[in-house]
């Protein structure tokens, strides 16, 4: 065994080292397998309402038919600004299958945030919910569409969806105004199927996706994901879970999709393998209601792969009536997206009886590189170990490989690694090392048995008189204080001291005050680590997928 693989003798039973693409020749092949063998099994739950893996496959085709009527150059970009809407998977299935690439757009973005999605990626289709309509609204004459299709939050649920998109738009009113030429989804549907679908040839090396990171700490770039990324680390991700698929006597599976299917980690962890295992995917459009999304969890008791993030879990265990909902065929919790605290891991397990396994990955990476294993009986703090046919390096500021227990940054190699960043060749060749590692931009340490724990982001460092003060470790400490709901670290410039620490907090306890904090950190960490100024927030300001921006925080 490779002493500087270590992990690989950790792997649970049945688990390869090494995975292969196989039979399949692109994305589109392990879709439509699915499709031919389990036509009759529910794909897609929404709002009560159900969709097979027949009817999918149909009206799949139907939007790609209709894509097929516009002429579109070859690798045209179909950009999609949709929650998690039964629309969406139509929509993103249909563009890969009519050979296009999707570029996949955050619902909550900005007209601003739009306009410069829309321009660097060359999207020149957009498919958007009408209530965010409003946004390309703004910019529609600086972005213009060759076509924009609009949907409704009902517009896949037949009937029932006229009463539903009466509430939202006359009750609720929660669709502003918008006016520009557009067709309707439904209609794109029906002018595809009048069409047909001629089936396109589609390669691993073709582009599938266009994934845009999250900006959190600068411009967003578009990761260029080939379908051999995607294939490669849902086979990857699939034989990881395996272990823990084999006990289970559940047919099908359940896949709880709240967080949005545009951000990589549910793109790929949800939407992608629960179609490769033929499962079911429940789709949550707004997990943020958090009461509407416990009385939706209390009537699903069969759910057994639940994806969430830290702010989510934290949400939904704080709430007295989700002390009701039992999940009696949960088999993995899997944590992702920003790094889960061990305070809210521990309830989640006492609450539901099933650990987080928590994982890590990026939009880079198509996402996953490490994860803990789905056997794992209590909280670990670490991130696992990289899966199958993943290499993981931590590298210190000069590029060369640390010991076992430094910190440094990760770097990684693998078959899901993107292709590069798009239109940004010297952004593409600054993130790799001069052996083709993928330089992740965050702070790690390696166990000598394989296991990796994240520090924090390189760009979230904050230097303290030349001492490193990481804010996952002091966001850590402090949230475990009685009467703090949330907490947020960042720096602030110092001219003594080049950088101070300074933390903004929810309360979960309006009488905690400020002497309060300083005084349990003084207990808790050492003089350099403490917070200089500390602020109360009502309302931390978060990523889509619930992650803490401290980029805007820094702007305030």
């Amino acid at each position: 065994m490779n002493p500087r693989l270590p992990w690989l003798n950790h792997y649970p039973q049945g688990v390869p080292h090494e995975i292969s693409l196989g039979q399949y020749s692109s994305l589109v092949t392990l879709i439509e397998e699915s499709f031919a063998q389990l036509p009759d099994r529910v794909a897609l739950e929404f709002m009560g309402c159900s969709i097979s893996y027949r009817e999918l496959d149909a009206l799949s085709q139907e939007f790609a038919a209709y894509l097929q009527t516009l002429a579109l150059e070859s690798g045209a970009r179909v950009a999609i600004m949709l929650p998690n809407v039964p629309q969406y998977v139509i929509a993103m299935l249909g563009t890969l299958r009519a050979g296009y690439t999707v570029v996949n757009v955050n619902p909550l973005y900005t007209a601003r945030e739009l306009e410069h999605q829309l321009r660097d990626s060359g999207a020149n289709i957009l498919v958007v919910l009408e209530n965010f309509a409003h946004v390309y609204h703004e910019i529609a004459a600086q972005a213009p569409m060759k076509k924009v299709i609009v949907t409704s939050l009902g517009g896949s649920i037949g009937p029932k969806g006229v009463i539903v998109n009466l509430i939202a738009r006359h009750i609720k009113k929660i669709v502003p105004h918008w006016d520009f030429p557009c067709v309707k989804f439904n209609a794109a549907l029906k002018i595809g199927k009048g069409h047909g679908f001629r089936a396109t040839t589609v390669g691993l090396d073709d582009i599938a996706f266009l994934q845009y990171t999250g900006g959190t700490t600068g411009v967003s770039k578009g990761a260029v994901l080939l379908h051999r990324n995607i294939l490669a680390n849902i086979i990857q991700i699939d034989a990881w879970l395996e272990p823990a698929m084999r006990h289970q006597q559940l047919q099908p599976l359940v896949f709880l999709c709240a967080l949005p299917m545009t951000h990589i980690f549910a793109l790929t962890a949800c939407a992608l393998l629960g179609i490769r295992k033929g499962g079911k995917l429940l789709l949550v459009a707004n997990p943020r209601d958090i009461s509407g999304f416990i009385k939706l969890l209390s009537k699903h008791p069969e759910i057994s792969i639940f994806p969430g993030v830290n702010t989510l879990f934290h949400a939904l265990i704080h709430r007295p009536e989700f002390l009701r909902v039992k999940f009696p065929n949960l088999l993995v919790t899997i944590g992702g997206g920003m790094a889960v605290q061990k305070k809210t891991a521990d309830l989640w397990k006492k609450m539901t009886g099933v650990p987080i396994a928590q994982g890590y990955g990026l939009s880079e990476t198509s996402p996953v590189v490490c994860v803990n294993t789905p056997l794992v009986t209590e909280f670990t703090g670490s991130i696992g170990m990289p899966v199958p046919g993943t290499d993981v390096l931590i590298l210190d500021d000069h590029g060369n490989e640390v010991p076992f227990g430094v910190a440094g940054e990760i770097a990684i190699k693998g078959p899901q690694v993107m292709a590069g960043y798009w239109n940004q060749p010297e952004a593409t060749t600054e993130s790799m090392t001069e052996s083709g590692y993928f330089k992740s931009g965050d702070i790690g340490i390696m166990s000598p048995d394989g296991y990796v724990k994240i520090v924090d982001r390189k760009k979230d460092m904050i230097v303290v008189a030349g001492f490193k003060v990481f804010p996952n470790e002091i966001e850590e400490i402090i949230s475990q204080m009685p009467g703090v709901k949330e907490c947020a670290v960042i720096g602030l410039p110092h001219r003594k001291l080049g950088e101070i620490v300074k933390a903004y907090i929810v309360k979960a306890d309006e009488s905690l005050t400020e002497a309060q904090v300083v005084r349990y950190c003084k207990e808790q960490m050492t003089a350099y680590k403490r917070p200089r100024k500390i602020t109360f927030i009502d309302e931390m300001p978060k990523s889509i997928v619930g992650k803490i921006l401290r980029r805007q925080l820094r702007d305030l």
